[in-house]
């Protein structure tokens, strides 16, 4: 979007949208910069700063980062045509400045603003069809999401922003979601509260007031105050605090499309709720408040993204960001004077330090206010229920036994439940592939189609229902608010490694994908925690892993499946413990971070919802089917296919010189380069290759054994290929003893590319992504090592 400060002398153009906020947009607006009306730039001052432009047939100078939040369409020619009613714009031709600015006039921007927890995310899917992750815990938003949607003739673009409790510069959320406001400028922010906890969400609600920014608010969950019987007059408090309240039930779409209309009131000024309040700080506080933002007005700061009061109060509580903001001005000094004295006033006659004192404050003003507006009912039966439910699940005896039993639990079922739809998928595998070696023609493209596609992809797809029962099981324990109190009970155990105790959540969401665990790891405050959660979450087994544990598993243990399959989850967890453990000792230093989460009333999740999150994750996986583990199956099987003996066609190569023609493949060189390496391990050049493989995915490494053993033996299943003798050797490739050491080995060594990424990206360095690298390959070398040779001691 052009910005009036980019329009150079002698030019026009026509004004769309007038960004800021308060008195500044008021002003320019009282001038005559309103949507529609074409603005002159006459000159610029010899700084470039100010800017004299020609509007209504007077003149009027900007400063250029006032100019630089008007948004403007280019006028090219004298012709353009201003109409004086900005709300009925006529229509001339589709280049008309005019007709344009309509056109931008009707893109509204949203900033969805909210607590943990509140409903943000539910809102967002709902009103822009969107699939956006949504759980009963902190911290599932770690980064903005923006989509776009049409309603009533506007363009509305709305942006999910990270759940925050305020806007402190305390955790990377509140920091993200103030540098949005202050970068961005949205043009109204929707602050989503909980209907049913309304004085814990109104502190952020304050915070958006005392930044004087025009604003919504959405109050969720709405049926869950009604039914507890309470009352609350949310137009009367609306206009107590000068922003509508709109009540939503984002589960059920109630109320949105009221709120969507009081959006665009907003937008177009039409609404009568909306003012500017003061939230009262108490007489010592307020006269503070108003010497240093006087000095601010006073001075030659550009006061645009945020009001001088806000900017008063946060330099009262000593902010980081917004000293950093005023650093550079001439005038820092004296605010800094001036904030010090009151500061040390303040604290000397209140007892007690100044963050406190305003937080006491703004939740006096929020107690009284819902004191003239609310109604408290009967306890909410939900709270009761979860309570009960709190003092079983989070208790020191039976806290632990639980969540083991019920981690436990999705094991079993994950193998159990799922191995009957798996091998119906095998035998369809088995028919499909009977067919095509039936009547497709002998040759290259038969044997890619046979050996390459269906071994690598078929060989990996059939892990699709264990896949989708464990997603199930996750996002239950998500939805159902259970995973918070995991967290809670974890706290204790996660401190004594030397942790935060909402590292647990990255860490189990790790059991689904490394990828978004480490993305997740933001809500973690500090640094250290954040940075050893991050390099210790991909020895959390996840779910591209689970193909080669099933595949193994189901192979040697059949009768033993949920306890080898749990055991290779908590070994993962025991070297997460002991690398974090060294971590902490030998190289980040300790970070004592307070443990605040906040643990939601139990909500029972649809079995829509559920199936719904369930369904999205196996969609993922089909996606990768269809493509990475596609396109690397092919591979493979070029690089074990060539080079070929160009003397014989494939019907008349027999069984033993397919085997023959494969030892000498381009694939096989590369397996016996790195086999001295894995040799110890007890793994031969197949399995060297299968590990390589697994560098862009885990699950080709199950693919590419598919792929490797298609010609070694002439059974279907690959777990009959697997136990098949060895032609050259005379006895199977795998046994119980390299099984386990193979899973040991790929629960621990490197992440995929992804996850390594991630890691670079979430830490901001190269070298953390090297160190998981070198490190859990390492780690995972020693394991396997020890598994391998203690097993053939001992047998």
């Amino acid at each position: 979007m052009v910005k009036l400060s980019d329009i150079k002398s002698g030019e026009s153009a026509t004004i769309v949208k007038i960004q800021g906020h308060g008195a500044f947009r008021k002003r320019v607006m009282e001038i005559g910069f309103v949507r529609g009306k074409r603005v002159n730039v006459i000159l610029n001052a010899p700084l470039q700063d100010p800017i004299k432009y020609s509007i209504m047939g007077y003149e009027v100078s900007l400063r250029r980062n006032e100019a630089n939040l008007i948004e403007v369409i280019p006028c090219k020619d004298d012709t353009a045509t201003e109409v004086a009613d900005t709300n009925h714009l006529r229509t001339i031709n589709d280049s008309d400045p005019v007709t344009q600015a309509q056109h931008e006039s009707n893109k509204i921007n949203v900033a969805l603003i909210g607590n943990p927890n509140c409903g943000k995310t539910s809102l967002f899917n709902f009103v822009s069809g969107a699939h956006e992750r949504v759980g009963n815990y902190n911290g599932v938003t770690v980064d903005a999401r923006e989509e776009c949607f049409n309603y009533k003739g506007y363009q509305i673009s709305i942006v999910d922003l990270p759940g925050t409790y305020s806007l402190s510069a305390y955790s990377p959320e509140e920091l993200y979601v103030r540098r949005y406001l202050k970068d961005e400028i949205p043009d109204v922010i929707l602050n989503m509260v909980v209907a049913s906890n309304l004085e814990r969400n109104l502190y952020l609600t304050t915070e958006l007031i005392d930044m004087d920014r025009s604003m919504v608010v959405g109050l969720n969950m709405y049926d869950e105050l009604l039914k507890s019987g309470a009352k609350l007059d949310y137009d009367a408090l609306g206009k107590m605090i000068g922003v509508p309240i709109v009540p939503t039930i984002t589960k059920s779409g109630e109320g949105i499309p009221e709120l969507l209309d009081t959006i665009i009131q907003v937008y177009e000024g039409k609404h009568d709720t909306v003012r500017h309040v003061h939230v009262k700080l108490g007489s010592e506080i307020e006269s503070a408040i108003k010497e240093i933002k006087d000095s601010i007005k006073a001075s030659s700061l550009p006061v645009l993204q945020f009001s001088p009061r806000y900017l008063a109060i946060k330099l009262l509580e000593g902010d980081r960001e917004v000293e950093r903001m005023l650093c550079n001005q001439p005038e820092h000094k004296e605010w800094k004077s001036i904030r010090d004295r009151w500061v040390k006033h303040i604290e000397e006659v209140c007892q007690e330090d100044i963050s406190s004192i305003i937080a006491s404050e703004k939740y006096g003003f929020i107690s009284g206010a819902l004191r003239e507006t609310y109604e408290q009912g009967e306890e909410p039966r939900n709270v009761k229920g979860t309570e009960i439910i709190d003092t079983i699940v989070t208790h020191k005896l039976f806290g632990y036994p639980i969540f083991l039993m019920i981690m436990w639990l999705m094991f079993w079922t994950t193998f159990e439940l799922g191995n009957y739809p798996k091998e119906w998928i095998e035998s369809l595998i088995s028919w499909l592939s009977g067919i095509i070696s039936s009547y497709m023609p002998a040759g290259p493209l038969k044997d890619m189609v046979v050996d390459g596609i269906i071994g690598g992809v078929g060989g990996v797809i059939v892990f699709l229902p264990n896949i989708l029962i464990m997603f199930m099981f996750i996002s239950f324990m998500e939805d159902s608010g259970y995973m918070s109190r995991a967290a809670f009970i974890m706290d204790k155990i996660m401190h004594k490694l030397g942790l935060h105790g909402k590292s647990f959540i990255p860490l189990v969401m790790g059991f689904g994908c490394n990828v978004p665990a480490i993305m997740s790891t933001r809500i973690i405050e500090s640094k250290s925690s954040r940075l050893i959660t991050m390099l210790i979450n991909p020895f959390m087994s996840c779910s591209a892993r689970l193909p080669i544990y099933i595949l193994l598993i189901g192979t040697f243990f059949p009768n033993h499946a949920s306890l080898v399959l749990m055991s290779l989850y908590v070994l993962g967890i025991v070297v997460a413990i002991l690398t974090a453990r060294l971590l902490r000792k030998f190289y980040l230093k300790k970070d004592e971070t307070p443990f605040v989460m906040e643990l939601p009333p139990y909500r029972v999740p649809t079995l829509k919802a559920t199936l719904h999150h369930m369904w999205e994750k196996g969609e993922q996986y089909l996606r990768k089917m269809g493509g990475v583990i596609l396109m690397a199956s092919i591979v493979i099987w070029i690089l074990g296919y060539f080079p070929r003996n160009l003397e014989k066609s494939n019907e008349e190569m027999t069984h033993q010189e397919l085997i023959e023609q494969q030892q000498n493949s381009y694939l096989a060189k590369i397996g016996h380069f790195v086999e001295p390496v894995v040799e110890p391990l007890g793994f031969n050049w197949k399995v060297s290759i299968a590990i390589l493989s697994g560098t862009s995915a885990k699950e080709i490494v199950v693919s590419t054994l598919g792929v490797l053993y298609s010609a070694d033996s002439e059974e279907t299943s690959l777990s009959d290929k697997l136990t098949a003798d060895n032609p050259q050797t005379g006895k199977p490739d795998f046994n119980p003893i390299m099984a386990i050491s193979f899973m040991v080995f790929s629960l621990l060594y490197f992440p995929c590319l992804a996850t390594i990424t991630a890691i670079v990206k979430e830490s901001g360095s190269w070298k953390y992504g090297a160190f998981s690298i070198i490190y859990n390959t390492a780690v995972a070398w020693i394991a396997a090592f020890i598994v391998y040779q203690v097993g053939i001691f001992i047998s």
